[in-house]
């Protein structure tokens, strides 16, 4: 038909999307679990139809409790090869988000960054040139999720821990060629010292799209994003729904999904 019908979250107003390679400039794609995707090869499908593509992929260390439904780390590794393999590392910005701190029963702190030289390793061996990282954003929604795990809870570290962990992770890159920006993550950028050369993401990123497949786009930001917190995602339109398209994974720091079944978004 040639367009996307998309519902506003607010308001249920729904609005026509076109949808047609004439009028789409390049389809981003945000997963964690890139496998059906690959497995269908609807890459190479939309891609005869004459459609751009760019990926956004989550790949965070390995623990079954912030992130239950995920595959292993290594499926997902090779998943990352198989987006390069095909669609080139150019159009491939690894996620390694959010940094997550918590406390475990036994009292101990905890963050989720064992695994990330491991999988900047693999990122660089395939090509992959952007990392985009942030810190755990803590919702209500997500404290509410916890009540169900008594003895856990996530922690918000001091912005000088989250600088010490910035700078850290832009050295582990550095080595490997790979930019590290941050998502939002304005409080952090500022105070950086004048040698980081740690950016502002923009996880939408037009000027690089224009960059990869020609053609023109706006440059001006995206005013429904989190403009002040330091988002550069510039304009775009998402087609995408938490209620009609609920995600499985059941991430516990996720700010998306509803804290339990009966709950609405």
């Amino acid at each position: 038909m040639g367009f996307f019908e998309v519902s506003n979250p607010f308001n249920q107003r729904v609005t026509q999307v076109p949808a047609t390679p004439d009028k789409v400039h390049t389809i981003v794609f945000w997963s964690k679990n890139f496998d059906p995707f690959l497995e269908e090869q609807i890459g190479e499908r939309l891609q005869q139809a004459g459609y751009n593509l760019f990926f956004n992929f989550s790949v965070n260390s390995h623990n079954p409790v912030l992130e239950p439904n995920l595959p292993p780390l290594a499926d997902r590794l090779d998943q990352m090869k198989r987006l390069c393999d095909r669609f080139g590392p150019d159009t491939v910005n690894w996620r390694f988000d959010p940094i997550c701190f918590f406390k475990t029963s036994a009292g101990v702190i905890e963050n989720n960054l064992h695994d990330f030289a491991y999988i900047s390793e693999h990122a660089s061996r395939w090509g992959i040139k952007r990392c985009i990282t942030s810190f755990m954003d803590h919702y209500q929604k997500i404290k509410r999720r916890l009540s169900s795990m008594p003895g856990f809870e996530f922690v918000d570290p001091p912005l000088k821990k989250k600088l010490e962990v910035t700078l850290n992770l832009e050295n582990e890159l550095k080595a490997k060629h790979i930019q590290l920006s941050a998502c939002c993550e304005k409080e952090i950028i500022q105070a950086l010292p004048p040698h980081s050369t740690v950016t502002n993401s923009s996880c939408i990123p037009n000027d690089l799209l224009m960059e990869l497949y020609g053609g023109h786009l706006s440059l001006k930001k995206d005013t429904g994003q989190r403009v002040k917190a330091g988002c550069g995602c510039k304009v775009s339109v998402d087609i995408g729904s938490y209620r009609k398209h609920p995600c499985y994974h059941n991430c516990l720091f996720c700010y998306a999904n509803p804290a339990s079944g009966h709950e609405k978004n």
